[in-house]
């Protein structure tokens, strides 16, 4: 101890001499009174966080020993280690009342010989009977003496003292008041509207404005209660209420000797619920009269009192340049540090100083000395949500960067990552105060560095501050207390992405639970990076298709096509191959890859089939990108091409119907988002839905390719229903309604090669001027001999898909289409060796998705699709199904069981969704043991699956000859049956009320997430939730998307142009918290982050709070972390949208949480008392 001793004394002597020396050095003209000068060795800071820092800093400075006290929850907080020594407070106390048990202040002052205390700003600094107890105690009170801080303290006395000083004041009580009875007759009485303050305390806390008499009495209770819990007294204060005013307060400084000086002023007049927000000094644009008629009248005031030490004079200045006194704040102030920037003043070290009997001339601190250089601009940092109505935001702070340089001053205390923001004290993280020569670079300097700082794990009223600071209006100086309200633009921001940290936590949650998206077999992804044959990124690709139909329409597009001399194809790669093989997992990520080698090498392609279908499911659902973006960035990079995609006639791309306006609306933005070819097909060729599909796609300015769903075999004269004459009299209608190109969509790869050559020499002789373009799967084998069948017989386009993603249920091989016809009349122009080369690609890059690859199950085609008639994807599908369930070996049993459950169906077109229900029924029987002949006899007493109902119905259609009876009438019995087109009753959906509801969850959300909403709803909202806390894991690789990385293994993600994130994975915990969270670390660009993830088995054997689901409005989840004051409900209770339901208190603000729905309380999942996190579930709605 002795040792320190000498330390601290070492470091003292320089600072303590020089002023001992000013002291000694006192005449009779500089001491109005005699002062005895006592240096001070030792300072204890009554408080907490950047204010406590601050005043360590300073006494480090002066060479002073600092001591510190924190609460039991603030044990991790930086200004405990700040400090030279710090002391637990409190002890066993809530966390507010630690920091004023003003006995175990004293006891730690005591027991650790200190000689002064400095109480900072808030908690006991406005509190008489603390200064006084240190008083008694024989130590120092940095501070005014406690008689004037009981006078200023007490608002009556304040203004008593201003009144009798002849300072301007305002219509108030006489007293405080502690009950609503008063404050009623006080409001009667004066009028509205007035202002309620809190008689012992300040900074926004307790106060409220109210304007109509009805409000009175809720408003007293309220502020009274926010008052109680912040100052340990709930006595109100109130005055009129001056609209409009400017909030002007005035820095003084005075010593015991009875000197004041005042520091000019500050204006405080951007506020927002009486909480300054942002702070400025000397105030810009006032009338330098007004300014020191009311620098006069502070330092009057001051004198009149004996006022010792810092403090602050407090006016409202309205716009006819008259002042009035509202309060004086006896301590320092918040906003403290723009006053010393601007007047280059210590103003912690004068306390200091004066404390110990120094005066202010022996400070050089004269009024003539004092002058103001440029303008200083602080913003308030605070954990607060700006787009959630600045609700507390607690937590881990898991990313701090701050903004510094050039006249850039930070004041803050836990700002570090890893540091927890708690829900028991005020929200203030950092004060960020600029300096320069005028008002405008000061907000420049500001500005540019509150864009510097990153701040993650906690929300911060950052972006509300930028908004601040590029309003005009601020920047002229021309704000008034009215200023935040009145610009409600200040509220509309741009959300910080967080990308990276979002996508930490993806890696987490994939290291701690597994894949995220389920996969289907136990072959892992490889771990390769495919090659990609290297292409003149500089280099404009060549002229295609693409640049036809842009220059002419759809008509000049298709008059090329038939007017071209070899064969052209259509590459399904992009779509229809991979939902074959894979899934449709393959992910925008690896088609990106190799879209600007296929741009440069393929630019004679008819078109690259790449969306629509269940890649728009898929992409949402299970690989959790948006497929827009997927179609954006494929006309990005492939800007040559014609794009093609599968339209469901009047099921857009879904499996349902949707009103008529929803169809129109897809085909308008797929448009504008790059798509040029609409395939429109109907499960059951029904036309009334293809030609809603037709003209939606027309009148979007797209291709119509109009598509015949093949089944049966013209071929064989046996099968009769699906003949030659009806394909043909589907053709005339669909031509004659003005299809642009013919389809003949052969989605089971029933399509023989003599078949083909009857079908499509029948329709090229009867329609001579149409292109035709066949589409087909491989399943068989024999496709490569029927689209070379087609070609002969007179088609335009086939369909192919590069070598190693075609056969099987894909499409046939393009490089054995390509060599088939090279050197003939129908060669397509397309070199073998880029065939290869592009193969090779996917050949590596179909290893990655070995999760899903179907030759787990299906390793070759098979001929028996001649006879079951199973769609290429869903043969795969019903494999996959089948070995999951253990039910491999009685595949067979399944495709015989598809083959009876079509017949039964009435021998139908078989497509999605049309497929489904076959499939639905075949699986029913199989489960069931159920033949043919049982569901005929019982089809009254069965339960049908869903989709074999809705069918029966009428939901999809109505099938070529009719729908099956009696089957129909006796499964159906007395439900509803659909006349006419199913979709055509439906009201036309309100995009706007849909999007608006969607915001209320997600706020940035586009047109085209409301698009995916309006075709598959829940999983949009999934995708919109998993986007929302993940981030861009469309730019993982395949590997670390499916399965997380490696602990050791070093990843990198292009966010975007010139942004790389190097992501190494270093340990995921053994441990878990006790919320049942494992922290996963990492270093990102070199720099150590870390998350924490619910460990999903594990914490199943914890008692865990439930969160509330987000976007379910039945469920109410805690708008922020806090304590649970009253509960207003119960079980069983009725409740409006908007009635209260519970009221939590945080930070020292109480929220009222409300109903957001009408309904009855289902389940009351809280108590009082209890403390919670954010989204905890407080209550469920029915």
């Amino acid at each position: 101890m002795q040792i320190l001793k000498a330390r601290y004394a070492l470091r003292a002597s320089a600072s303590q001499f020089q002023a001992w020396s000013s002291a000694k050095c006192r005449t009779a003209t500089t001491d109005s009174k005699s002062v005895e000068y006592k240096p001070i060795r030792s300072v204890l800071v009554a408080n907490r966080g950047e204010i406590a820092i601050r005043v360590f800093r300073a006494c480090t400075e002066l060479g002073i020993r600092s001591v510190a006290i924190y609460s039991e929850q603030d044990k991790l907080q930086m200004h405990r280690q700040k400090a030279d020594e710090a002391y637990i407070v409190g002890k066993g106390l809530p966390p507010v009342e630690a920091y004023l048990s003003i006995p175990e202040i004293i006891r730690v002052a005591k027991e650790n010989d200190v000689d002064a205390v400095h109480p900072g700003y808030g908690l006991l600094s406005e509190r008489s009977d603390f200064a006084q107890a240190i008083v008694d105690a024989g130590m120092r009170f940095i501070g005014p003496s406690p008689k004037v801080v009981q006078q200023m303290g007490d608002k009556v006395a304040a203004r008593k003292a201003a009144i009798d000083a002849k300072v301007p004041i305002v219509p108030g009580t006489d007293g405080p008041i502690t009950t609503k009875e008063e404050a009623l007759e006080f409001c009667k009485k004066h009028g509205l509207p007035v202002i309620f303050k809190a008689a012992y305390g300040g900074g926004g806390r307790g106060m409220r404005v109210v304007r109509e008499m009805s409000d009175v009495a809720s408003a007293f209770e309220r502020a009274s209660s926010e008052a109680l819990g912040a100052f340990g007294n709930g006595s109100m204060f109130i005055e009129r209420f001056i609209e409009r005013p400017r909030h002007i307060e005035v820095q003084l400084l005075g010593d015991k000797a009875g000197n004041v000086v005042h520091l000019y002023e500050r204006d405080c007049s951007v506020q927002r619920r009486h909480q300054k927000v942002v702070e400025i000094a000397p105030a810009p644009r006032l009338d330098p009269e007004v300014r020191q008629k009311m620098v006069d009248c502070a330092v009057h005031l001051a004198k009149h009192v004996g006022y010792e030490n810092a403090g602050t004079v407090e006016f409202l200045l309205d716009d006819k340049g008259n002042f009035y006194f509202i309060e004086v704040n006896a301590r320092l102030q918040v906003e403290h540090t723009i006053t010393e920037e601007v007047t280059s003043v210590d103003l912690v070290q004068s306390q200091i100083r004066v404390a110990e009997g120094m005066t202010l001339p022996e400070l050089g601190l004269t009024q003539d000395k004092i002058r103001t250089e440029g303008f200083a601009i602080q913003c308030r940092v605070t954990t607060e949500d700006p787009g959630n109505n600045f609700q507390p935001s607690t937590g881990r702070i898991e990313v701090f960067r701050s903004g510094e340089g050039m006249g850039i001053r930070l004041d803050s205390a836990s700002t570090y990552a890893g540091a927890v923001i708690s829900p028991y004290y005020d929200s203030l993280l950092v004060k960020v105060i600029s300096h320069a020569q005028d008002l405008p670079a000061s907000a420049a300097k500001m500005n540019r560095a509150l864009r510097e700082f990153r701040i993650r794990g906690v929300k911060t009223n950052i972006p509300f501050l930028l908004n601040v600071l590029e309003n005009q209006k601020f920047l002229n100086g021309a704000v008034d207390t009215y200023f935040i309200d009145e610009h409600p633009q200040l509220f509309m921001f741009k959300t910080s992405q967080n990308r990276a940290q979002k996508l930490l936590n993806y890696l987490g949650q994939v290291l701690v639970n597994g894949p995220a998206t389920p996969l289907a077999t136990k072959i892992p992804p490889s771990d390769v990076k495919p090659y990609i044959p290297p292409v003149p990124l500089a280099v404009k690709p060549p002229r295609g298709y693409k640049q036809i139909l842009q220059e002419g329409g759809p008509e000049a597009f298709a008059k090329a096509v038939r007017q071209n001399k070899g064969l052209l194809l259509m590459d399904t790669t992009f779509r229809d191959a991979h939902q074959s093989l894979l899934a449709t997992r393959v992910r925008t990520h690896d088609l990106l890859a190799v879209s600007p080698y296929v741009a440069q090498n393929f630019s004679n392609l008819y078109s690259l089939e790449n969306w629509g279908g269940a890649t728009f499911d898929v992409a949402l659902r299970f690989l959790h990108e948006c497929p827009w973006e997927r179609l954006r960035e494929m006309r990005r990079l492939i800007p040559n091409i014609p794009f093609q995609m599968l339209l469901r006639g009047a099921n857009a791309v879904g499996y349902t119907n949707y009103p008529d306006n929803v169809v129109y609306k897809f085909c308008e933005m797929a448009v504008k988002e790059g798509m040029d070819i609409f395939r429109v097909f109907d499960s059951l060729n029904y036309l009334p839905n293809l030609m809603l599909g037709m003209d939606a796609a027309g009148k979007a300015g797209g291709v119509v390719e109009a598509a015949i769903s093949y089944t049966g075999d013209v071929s064989d004269p046996k099968k009769t229903k699906y003949d030659l004459k009806y394909y043909l009299g589907l053709a005339d209608e669909l031509i004659k309604g003005g299809t642009h190109v013919l389809c003949i969509k052969d989605m089971a790869g029933l399509l023989k090669p003599q078949a083909a050559k009857l079908l499509i020499s029948a329709i090229r002789d009867k329609h001579p001027s149409t292109p035709i373009h066949v589409h087909t799967h491989d399943t068989s084998g024999a496709g490569v001999a029927a689209m070379l069948a087609c070609a002969e017989a007179g088609a335009d386009v086939v369909d192919a898909a590069v070598d190693s993603m075609s056969g099987l249920t894909s499409q046939p091989s393009l490089g054995a289409l390509v060599a088939s016809l090279q050197a003939t009349p129908l060669d397509t122009g397309i070199p073998l060796q880029t065939v290869s080369e592009y193969s090779a690609y996917w050949e590596q890059a179909r290893t990655l998705y070995g999760p899903f690859e179907c030759t787990a199950t299906m390793k070759s085609g098979n001929a028996d699709v001649y006879i079951n008639e199973i769609p290429g994807g869903q043969y795969t599908n019903l494999q996959f199904q089948a070995f999951s369930l253990g039910l491999g070996s009685q595949f067979e049993q399944v495709k015989k069981a598809y083959r009876e459950a079509n017949l039964i169906l009435g021998d139908i077109i078989k497509v999605t969704p049309s497929s489904k229900v076959v499939g639905d029924l075949a699986q029913f029987m199989v489960q069931n043991k159920l033949t043919a002949a049982d569901i005929e006899a019982r089809a009254e007493e069965l339960s049908f699956p869903k989709s074999v109902v809705e069918y029966l119905q009428g939901a999809i259609g109505i099938p070529p000859g009719g729908f099956p009876e009696p089957l129909r009438s006796k499964v159906l019995k007395d439900m509803p049956r659909i006349e006419g087109r199913p979709g055509q009753e439906l009201p036309p959906l309100d995009f706007d009320k849909l999007k608006n509801e969607i915001a209320e969850t997600y706020p940035n959300i586009t047109d085209l997430d409301v698009m995916s909403a309006a075709m598959y709803p829940q999983v949009a909202n999934d995708y919109l939730r998993i986007r929302d806390k993940y981030g861009p894991v469309n730019l993982l690789d395949t590997k670390t998307f499916l399965v997380g990385p490696t602990v050791g293994e070093t990843i990198e993600v292009k966010i975007e142009r010139g942004k790389t994130l190097d992501i190494k994975t270093l340990a995921v915990s053994d441990e878990m918290t006790a919320a049942g969270e494992r922290e996963v670390f990492f270093e990102l660009n070199g720099q150590l982050r870390s998350v924490f993830i619910r460990d999903e088995n594990a914490s199943k054997e914890m008692k865990i709070h439930p969160k509330a689901v987000k976007g379910d409005k039945n469920q109410v989840g805690a708008p922020m972390p806090g304590t649970v004051l009253t509960i207003k409900v119960k079980e069983g209770d009725k409740v409006d949208k908007g009635q209260p339901i519970a009221v939590l208190s945080a930070m020292k603000m109480e929220m009222i949480v409300q109903a957001p729905k009408a309904g009855t309380i289902k389940s009351v999942n809280i108590t009082n008392g209890q403390k919670l996190e954010g989204e905890d579930l407080i209550c469920t709605l029915e």
